[in-house]
């Protein structure tokens, strides 16, 4: 199965011209987390400094929190795991581009993590090592639907037929 999202078409400036996209998602939505308990958190506090203290320009603490939020949705945004029949990817970043880049060849293996979170929200990290070489694609994490995922990616890396890395 080939995932497609309408706009990783910004991502295929990406690609070489011999090869297509075989599989591109964006992380989990469950990577927000963190950005939005910190803009709950500063709402729920502002509020009750606001109350006590009577102080308007508390406000400006929680801009700053829901700009924080607002920042993360627009890098998850932006944001892609690509793999294609040469190559594994990851492209990120809102102003500055950086496209980290693993060869399908250099991919030895690759393991699916699943803490107790991300059984529960449905998302999983991958742990791709290489054939003896530090890489940037180490671990992937927030992935989403995790199961699936693995067995297509794996069955690109590995040619399975069965979607299986055996």
């Amino acid at each position: 199965m080939v995932h497609r999202d309408a706009s990783t078409r910004t991502v295929d400036k990406y690609l070489m011209a011999h090869e297509g996209r075989v599989i591109a998602v964006r992380r989990h939505p469950a990577v927000l987390l963190f950005p939005v308990l910190v803009a709950l958190a500063g709402l729920i506090m502002c509020a009750f400094v606001a109350t006590i203290a009577g102080t308007w320009w508390i406000w400006w603490a929680w801009l700053a929190a829901l700009g924080y939020l607002v920042w993360k949705v627009i890098a998850w945004s932006v944001e892609f795991f690509l793999v294609t029949e040469h190559r594994v990817m990851v492209v990120n970043g809102v102003f500055n581009r950086n496209v980290a880049m693993m060869p399908l060849a250099k991919v030895t293996d690759i393991a699916l993590e699943r803490s107790v979170l991300g059984r529960m929200l449905g998302y999983g990290e991958f742990v791709m090592e290489s054939a003896g070489q530090k890489q940037a694609l180490r671990n992937v994490g927030f992935m989403p639907y995790p199961e699936q995922l693995y067995l297509e990616v794996s069955s690109v890396i590995f040619g399975a037929e069965d979607g299986s890395p055996d």
